[in-house]
Protein backbone atom coordinates (compact mmCIF):
# COMPACT_ATOMS: atom_id res chain seq x y z
CA UNK A 1 0.00 0.00 0.00
CA UNK A 2 1.18 3.44 -0.71
CA UNK A 3 0.85 6.30 1.91
CA UNK A 4 0.60 9.96 1.75
CA UNK A 5 4.18 11.77 2.62
CA UNK A 6 3.91 13.40 6.10
CA UNK A 7 4.01 16.16 4.61
CA UNK A 8 0.79 15.69 2.39
CA UNK A 9 -1.14 14.35 5.85
CA UNK A 10 0.02 18.08 7.25
CA UNK A 11 2.89 16.61 9.68
CA UNK A 12 4.66 19.21 11.67
CA UNK A 13 7.31 20.61 9.95
CA UNK A 14 11.15 19.68 11.19
CA UNK A 15 12.89 23.01 11.07
CA UNK A 16 16.22 24.83 12.29
CA UNK A 17 17.70 22.39 9.45
CA UNK A 18 17.29 19.36 11.48
CA UNK A 19 15.79 15.93 9.65
CA UNK A 20 15.51 14.67 13.46
CA UNK A 21 14.40 16.52 16.80
CA UNK A 22 14.25 15.76 19.82
CA UNK A 23 11.31 15.46 22.53
CA UNK A 24 11.02 15.08 26.26
CA UNK A 25 7.99 13.79 28.14
CA UNK A 26 6.02 16.23 30.37
CA UNK A 27 3.96 13.57 32.57
CA UNK A 28 7.71 11.81 33.23
CA UNK A 29 9.16 14.69 33.96
CA UNK A 30 6.49 15.04 36.84
CA UNK A 31 5.60 18.09 34.93
CA UNK A 32 2.59 17.02 33.59
CA UNK A 33 0.46 19.95 31.83
CA UNK A 34 2.64 22.51 33.95
CA UNK A 35 3.77 25.60 32.37
CA UNK A 36 7.74 25.06 34.17
CA UNK A 37 7.75 21.72 31.64
CA UNK A 38 8.60 24.46 29.00
CA UNK A 39 11.51 25.97 30.53
CA UNK A 40 12.59 22.27 31.80
CA UNK A 41 12.78 21.01 28.33
CA UNK A 42 14.73 24.18 27.16
CA UNK A 43 17.19 23.49 29.83
CA UNK A 44 17.67 20.05 29.03
CA UNK A 45 18.27 21.11 25.55
CA UNK A 46 15.05 19.57 24.15
CA UNK A 47 13.87 20.42 20.85
CA UNK A 48 10.26 19.86 22.00
CA UNK A 49 7.85 18.36 24.52
CA UNK A 50 5.20 16.08 24.90
CA UNK A 51 2.23 17.09 26.84
CA UNK A 52 -0.15 14.77 28.45
CA UNK A 53 -3.73 14.90 28.13
CA UNK A 54 -3.74 14.03 32.05
CA UNK A 55 -4.90 11.15 34.09
CA UNK A 56 -8.33 9.10 33.91
CA UNK A 57 -8.70 6.54 36.36
CA UNK A 58 -12.18 6.22 37.23
CA UNK A 59 -13.22 9.90 35.93
CA UNK A 60 -15.71 10.22 33.03
CA UNK A 61 -12.87 12.41 31.17
CA UNK A 62 -9.19 13.52 31.70
CA UNK A 63 -7.97 15.48 34.38
CA UNK A 64 -6.84 17.89 31.39
CA UNK A 65 -6.32 21.73 32.70
CA UNK A 66 -6.44 22.57 28.04
CA UNK A 67 -9.91 22.38 28.64
CA UNK A 68 -9.45 26.15 29.79
CA UNK A 69 -8.91 28.71 26.97
CA UNK A 70 -6.40 30.93 29.01
CA UNK A 71 -4.05 28.16 29.81
CA UNK A 72 -3.76 27.08 26.13
CA UNK A 73 -2.87 30.54 25.56
CA UNK A 74 0.00 31.04 28.43
CA UNK A 75 1.20 27.55 27.19
CA UNK A 76 1.14 28.57 23.45
CA UNK A 77 3.18 32.31 24.57
CA UNK A 78 5.55 30.20 27.18
CA UNK A 79 6.32 27.76 23.68
CA UNK A 80 7.28 31.12 21.56
CA UNK A 81 8.86 32.41 24.29
CA UNK A 82 12.01 29.75 24.71
CA UNK A 83 11.13 28.30 20.96
CA UNK A 84 10.12 24.94 22.53
CA UNK A 85 7.63 23.29 20.01
CA UNK A 86 4.96 21.15 21.52
CA UNK A 87 5.79 17.31 19.07
CA UNK A 88 3.02 15.11 20.34
CA UNK A 89 0.33 15.15 22.48
CA UNK A 90 0.29 11.69 24.74
CA UNK A 91 -3.17 9.79 26.01
CA UNK A 92 -0.95 8.00 28.42
CA UNK A 93 -4.18 6.99 30.57
CA UNK A 94 -4.58 4.36 28.30
CA UNK A 95 -1.76 2.48 29.27
CA UNK A 96 -3.84 1.68 32.34
CA UNK A 97 -6.99 1.88 30.44
CA UNK A 98 -8.97 -0.78 28.27
CA UNK A 99 -9.46 1.17 24.81
CA UNK A 100 -11.42 -1.58 23.45
CA UNK A 101 -13.90 -1.69 26.75
CA UNK A 102 -14.13 2.00 27.59
CA UNK A 103 -18.27 3.04 26.43
CA UNK A 104 -16.84 6.72 26.07
CA UNK A 105 -13.53 6.43 24.19
CA UNK A 106 -15.08 8.17 21.12
CA UNK A 107 -15.82 11.42 23.68
CA UNK A 108 -12.22 10.87 25.16
CA UNK A 109 -10.91 10.81 21.67
CA UNK A 110 -12.99 13.67 20.68
CA UNK A 111 -11.37 15.87 24.06
CA UNK A 112 -8.27 14.58 22.68
CA UNK A 113 -8.45 15.93 19.16
CA UNK A 114 -9.76 19.29 20.41
CA UNK A 115 -6.50 19.28 23.03
CA UNK A 116 -4.37 18.91 19.47
CA UNK A 117 -6.27 21.71 17.68
CA UNK A 118 -6.10 24.42 20.39
CA UNK A 119 -2.72 24.14 20.63
CA UNK A 120 -1.59 23.60 17.29
CA UNK A 121 -0.43 19.64 17.43
CA UNK A 122 -0.95 17.77 14.67
CA UNK A 123 0.37 14.35 16.37
CA UNK A 124 -1.01 12.26 19.23
CA UNK A 125 0.38 9.01 21.33
CA UNK A 126 -2.86 6.39 21.51
CA UNK A 127 -0.71 2.79 23.43
CA UNK A 128 -3.40 0.44 23.47
CA UNK A 129 -1.52 -0.94 27.15
CA UNK A 130 -2.21 -3.89 29.12
CA UNK A 131 -5.61 -3.40 28.98
CA UNK A 132 -6.03 -3.97 25.22
CA UNK A 133 -3.51 -6.28 24.96
CA UNK A 134 -4.18 -8.02 21.29
CA UNK A 135 -1.70 -10.63 21.69
CA UNK A 136 -3.01 -11.70 25.59
CA UNK A 137 -6.44 -11.15 24.08
CA UNK A 138 -6.98 -11.79 20.18
CA UNK A 139 -10.74 -12.00 20.77
CA UNK A 140 -10.39 -8.00 21.21
CA UNK A 141 -8.68 -7.82 17.52
CA UNK A 142 -12.07 -6.86 15.40
CA UNK A 143 -13.05 -4.31 18.47
CA UNK A 144 -10.04 -2.67 18.29
CA UNK A 145 -9.67 -2.39 14.42
CA UNK A 146 -13.01 -1.44 14.83
CA UNK A 147 -12.99 1.73 17.36
CA UNK A 148 -9.97 2.56 15.38
CA UNK A 149 -11.61 3.17 12.08
CA UNK A 150 -13.79 5.56 14.18
CA UNK A 151 -11.29 7.51 15.43
CA UNK A 152 -9.69 7.04 11.90
CA UNK A 153 -12.53 9.58 10.33
CA UNK A 154 -12.24 11.71 13.65
CA UNK A 155 -8.30 12.21 13.48
CA UNK A 156 -8.62 12.90 9.12
CA UNK A 157 -11.56 15.50 9.70
CA UNK A 158 -9.25 17.49 11.67
CA UNK A 159 -6.14 16.94 9.95
CA UNK A 160 -4.37 15.28 12.95
CA UNK A 161 -2.70 11.69 12.71
CA UNK A 162 -2.96 9.33 15.62
CA UNK A 163 0.09 7.35 16.73
CA UNK A 164 -0.87 3.90 18.10
CA UNK A 165 1.06 1.64 19.69
CA UNK A 166 0.67 -1.88 20.43
CA UNK A 167 1.66 -5.17 22.07
CA UNK A 168 1.79 -6.91 18.28
CA UNK A 169 4.94 -7.95 16.20
CA UNK A 170 5.92 -5.20 13.46
CA UNK A 171 4.79 -7.55 10.83
CA UNK A 172 1.10 -7.56 12.40
CA UNK A 173 1.12 -3.98 13.67
CA UNK A 174 1.55 -3.52 9.60
CA UNK A 175 -1.11 -5.38 9.07
CA UNK A 176 -3.47 -3.91 11.19
CA UNK A 177 -2.47 0.19 10.37
CA UNK A 178 -3.16 -1.17 6.25
CA UNK A 179 -6.50 -2.58 7.22
CA UNK A 180 -7.41 0.89 8.67
CA UNK A 181 -6.12 2.38 5.50
CA UNK A 182 -5.81 5.91 6.86
CA UNK A 183 -3.58 7.91 6.59
CA UNK A 184 -4.51 9.39 10.19
CA UNK A 185 -3.91 6.26 11.97
CA UNK A 186 -0.36 5.30 11.98
CA UNK A 187 2.79 3.39 14.39
CA UNK A 188 3.89 5.40 17.30
CA UNK A 189 7.31 3.24 17.22
CA UNK A 190 8.10 2.47 21.40
CA UNK A 191 12.00 0.89 21.29
CA UNK A 192 10.99 -0.32 25.33
CA UNK A 193 7.76 -2.14 24.00
CA UNK A 194 10.02 -3.66 20.86
CA UNK A 195 12.49 -4.98 23.35
CA UNK A 196 10.02 -6.03 25.91
CA UNK A 197 8.44 -8.76 23.43
CA UNK A 198 11.93 -9.87 22.06
CA UNK A 199 11.76 -7.89 18.87
CA UNK A 200 14.25 -6.35 17.20
CA UNK A 201 14.60 -2.55 16.63
CA UNK A 202 16.10 -2.50 13.42
CA UNK A 203 13.89 -4.95 11.45
CA UNK A 204 10.97 -3.80 12.83
CA UNK A 205 11.64 -0.49 11.64
CA UNK A 206 12.16 -1.86 8.36
CA UNK A 207 8.81 -3.97 8.42
CA UNK A 208 6.99 -1.23 9.42
CA UNK A 209 8.66 1.32 6.83
CA UNK A 210 8.77 5.34 6.46
CA UNK A 211 5.16 5.64 6.10
CA UNK A 212 3.48 3.57 8.92
CA UNK A 213 5.92 5.36 11.34
CA UNK A 214 4.88 8.95 12.41
CA UNK A 215 7.11 8.78 15.62
CA UNK A 216 9.89 6.92 17.79
CA UNK A 217 9.59 6.74 21.49
CA UNK A 218 13.50 6.50 21.85
CA UNK A 219 14.58 5.03 24.92
CA UNK A 220 14.40 2.05 27.13
CA UNK A 221 12.81 0.48 30.37
CA UNK A 222 14.66 2.30 33.18
CA UNK A 223 18.21 1.14 34.37
CA UNK A 224 20.55 2.82 31.47
CA UNK A 225 21.03 6.16 29.90
CA UNK A 226 20.26 5.34 26.32
CA UNK A 227 24.21 5.81 25.60
CA UNK A 228 24.93 3.24 28.21
CA UNK A 229 22.40 1.02 27.57
CA UNK A 230 23.69 -2.27 25.43
CA UNK A 231 20.34 -3.21 24.06
CA UNK A 232 20.32 0.29 22.30
CA UNK A 233 22.54 1.05 19.05
CA UNK A 234 21.56 4.45 18.32
CA UNK A 235 23.79 4.91 15.26
CA UNK A 236 22.70 2.13 13.81
CA UNK A 237 19.23 2.85 14.07
CA UNK A 238 19.97 6.32 13.03
CA UNK A 239 21.46 4.32 9.42
CA UNK A 240 18.28 2.53 9.25
CA UNK A 241 16.61 5.80 9.56
CA UNK A 242 18.90 7.42 7.28
CA UNK A 243 18.32 4.83 4.44
CA UNK A 244 14.74 4.85 5.17
CA UNK A 245 14.01 8.43 4.18
CA UNK A 246 12.34 9.13 7.37
CA UNK A 247 12.16 11.69 9.59
CA UNK A 248 10.66 13.71 12.71
CA UNK A 249 10.47 13.42 16.48
CA UNK A 250 12.58 10.88 19.17
CA UNK A 251 10.89 11.23 22.31
CA UNK A 252 12.50 10.22 25.23
CA UNK A 253 10.07 8.90 27.60
CA UNK A 254 12.29 6.37 30.25
CA UNK A 255 15.72 5.14 30.30
CA UNK A 256 16.60 7.20 33.26
CA UNK A 257 19.64 5.54 35.53
CA UNK A 258 18.39 3.23 37.82
CA UNK A 259 20.83 4.39 40.42
CA UNK A 260 19.37 8.24 40.48
CA UNK A 261 16.36 7.59 39.31
CA UNK A 262 14.41 10.79 40.27
CA UNK A 263 17.11 12.77 39.36
CA UNK A 264 14.64 14.41 36.38
CA UNK A 265 17.59 16.88 35.06
CA UNK A 266 20.30 14.94 35.15
CA UNK A 267 18.70 11.76 33.07
CA UNK A 268 16.90 13.64 30.99
CA UNK A 269 19.55 16.12 30.24
CA UNK A 270 21.88 13.33 29.39
CA UNK A 271 19.45 11.41 26.87
CA UNK A 272 18.66 14.38 24.83
CA UNK A 273 22.12 15.67 24.55
CA UNK A 274 22.71 11.94 23.69
CA UNK A 275 20.25 11.91 20.88
CA UNK A 276 21.22 15.42 19.30
CA UNK A 277 24.75 14.42 18.91
CA UNK A 278 23.72 11.36 17.29
CA UNK A 279 20.86 11.91 15.25
CA UNK A 280 21.62 16.04 14.49
CA UNK A 281 25.49 15.88 13.86
CA UNK A 282 25.80 17.17 10.07
CA UNK A 283 22.42 17.36 9.43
Amino acid sequence: MKWPSLKETKEIQVVNNHRYKVSVCDWMMLKRQKVGAMELAEELGADGLELDMGGLGKRVSFDNKFTDKHFQELFISECNRLGIELSSIAVSAFYGQSFAKRENYEDLIDECIATMKALGVKVAFLPMGNQSDLVKEPELYPVVLGRLKVVAKKAEAAGVVIGIETTLPAKEEAKLIDKISSPSIRSYVNFSSILKRGGNIISDLKTLGKDRIVQIHASNTDGYWIENDPALDMKEVKATLDKMGWSGWLVVERSRDAKDVHNVKKNYGANARYLKSVFQVNQ
